[in-house]
């Protein structure tokens, strides 16, 4: 404890000494030029250093103030950017929505349009059967909206499915995808009748199978409509299921087959219209099987 305590006396009495030291040779470097010489060559290697760190040290400090003062400027700065290009991006999200939601209601007016003699009413589809396909799906109208069975379903450009359940505020579709629908078809241009079966398996390359169609001298080629025939049970007349990618002769050399491009991206379906007035309604039958 004693060497402590002087330890401790001793850096007082050293560091107060240098300061003595200083003072005298600030005073009489002013004294006189005569007496300058050689306690300048002295404070040239004392005290000058001393100030000139000292000085320097301040000036350092001083920077760091200032850096310090602009690096929160910068930040705050920074932060207001952020939130504006936050705002622009969720604004941007929104009018990007908007503009897909514009385009899919043009869509489906267009195809209002298109089949104008059918009364139709639009609804937003709510669920779907897991996987990537919309095989079967769940729509927002049911009995309440005069939804029944068997109502024709139509997205994109053509048909989509058919009503297969209703409930009083919703209906279930299973879409002419689905691997136990099958539809009867035919060829706009030449008439020529086939059935076209849902195959998800196909669904991959975009395609849905079509087949039964009889070899005659009509030639189908690749691009040709393939609408709902006259003679379907369930399926209205005339709808477009989609156009002819591929056709072949069947080996027995009577009929022939191939595959169709859907007229609906069967990977995503948000609204829909439903016709009102089924197969069975409009020709005054009880529903077929």
């Amino acid at each position: 404890m004693k060497k402590k305590n002087q330890a401790s006396a001793f850096n007082r009495y050293l560091l107060l000494g240098l300061a003595v030291f200083c003072i005298i040779m600030m005073l009489l470097s002013s004294f006189s030029e005569r007496a300058a010489g050689p306690f300048k060559v002295l404070a040239n290697v004392t005290v000058i250093p001393l100030q000139q760190g000292i000085n320097y040290i301040g000036s350092w400090m001083g920077d760091m103030t200032d850096n310090f003062e602009t690096m929160q400027q910068l930040r705050a700065e920074n932060e207001k950017l952020q939130e504006q290009v936050d705002s622009l991006m969720t604004e941007n999200n929104y009018l990007q929505e908007e503009r897909y939601e514009l385009e899919r209601l043009q869509e489906l007016y267009q195809l209002d349009s298109n089949y104008a003699e059918y009364e139709k009413t639009a609804a937003h589809v709510i669920g779907s059967d897991s996987g990537n396909w919309f095989s079967t799906f769940t729509i927002d109208k049911g009995s309440q909206d005069g939804i029944a069975v068997d109502m024709n379903v139509m997205a994109g450009s053509g048909l989509a499915g058919i009503v297969v359940e209703v409930g009083p505020t919703w209906a279930r579709v299973r879409s002419i995808i689905d691997d136990s629908s099958n539809v009867s078809g035919m060829v706009l241009s030449t008439s020529d009748r086939c059935i076209v079966s849902g195959d998800l398996s196909l669904m991959s390359d975009g395609q849905i199978r079509f087949e039964q169609m009889e070899n005659n001298e009509n030639q189908v080629s690749v691009g040709d409509q393939i609408v709902t025939s006259y003679i379907s049970d369930k399926y209205l007349q005339g709808i477009l299921i989609g156009y002819v990618s591929e056709v072949t002769v069947d080996s027995n050399n009577l009929t022939r087959s191939g595959y169709i491009t859907p007229a609906v991206d069967f990977k995503n379906i948000q609204e829909v219209l439903v016709i009102t007035t089924t197969k069975a309604q409009l020709t005054g039958e009880s529903e077929g099987q």
